[in-house]
């Protein structure tokens, strides 16, 4: 039974995230600030966490950073802000997915098992999951990436967008393709989603960014050997 941590400084959100959550069966705890979830993530393993941006003692954006330090633990975050700019904050800090309140429970659920079955899809266990390319090294199934030698740092969905790029080689992926494997669907069409997340990406690879190829209008391709 997946087990969620819903973080919320509003009693009566949190009270109806968890009777929607308990009722497609689902384990749930709750935590009231930023505090208590990072402490109780330290104690405990979750599989999600549903998390609200504004609360008191510690923000849900620094939460989720404290808790990617030790945890790599898929987050959708609540907000009362729609903007461009915090949804693309949220995604570049690891945030899998962005939720505006108010918002349906039923969709809000719906984007649970989304998130939860592509943590828990097995991969083909005939398949490779080491590549090295020049001096870049991936290991898909330690979900470590090393160029020259030094292990790079980046965020959950770097991780995911790398690896599926990887296992796809020389494989031209539309925009709407990537969002769909990586992020388990269709982020309403915002192809710039991608883009920030290559543009990461590629930062994270340093010389080795030349292997992510834009193809004009269409999407990228990991064009290697």
């Amino acid at each position: 039974m997946p087990h969620i941590l819903v973080v919320d400084d509003e009693s009566n959100i949190r009270k109806v995230v968890r009777e929607y959550a308990e009722f497609e069966g689902y384990e749930v705890s709750e935590a009231d600030n930023g505090m208590e979830a990072v402490a109780l993530c330290q104690e405990n393993d979750y599989d999600l966490i549903i998390m609200d941006v504004m609360m008191p003692r510690l923000d849900g954006y620094s939460a989720c950073k404290e808790i990617h330090k030790t945890k790599n633990i898929p987050v959708i975050m609540l907000s009362a802000r729609g903007e461009e700019y915090d949804k693309l904050f949220g995604f570049e800090i690891g945030v899998d997915d962005y939720v505006v309140k108010p918002f349906s429970p039923k969709e809000l659920m719906a984007r649970v098992k989304v998130v939860l079955k592509r943590g828990t899809h097995r991969e083909d266990p005939l398949a490779p999951d080491k590549f090295q390319f020049e001096g870049l090294e991936v290991d898909i199934s330690g979900r470590e990436v090393y160029v020259n030698g030094e292990k790079a740092s980046m965020t959950p969905k770097e991780y995911d967008l790398l690896f599926f790029l990887v296992k796809n080689k020389n494989i031209a992926l539309s925009r709407d393709r990537l969002l769909e494997e990586v992020w388990g669907y269709d982020f309403f069409g915002d192809d710039r989603t991608v883009d920030t997340h290559i543009k990461m990406l590629r930062n994270s690879l340093g010389e080795y960014r030349k292997f992510i190829v834009t193809l004009r209008g269409m999407g990228y391709k990991f064009e290697a050997l």
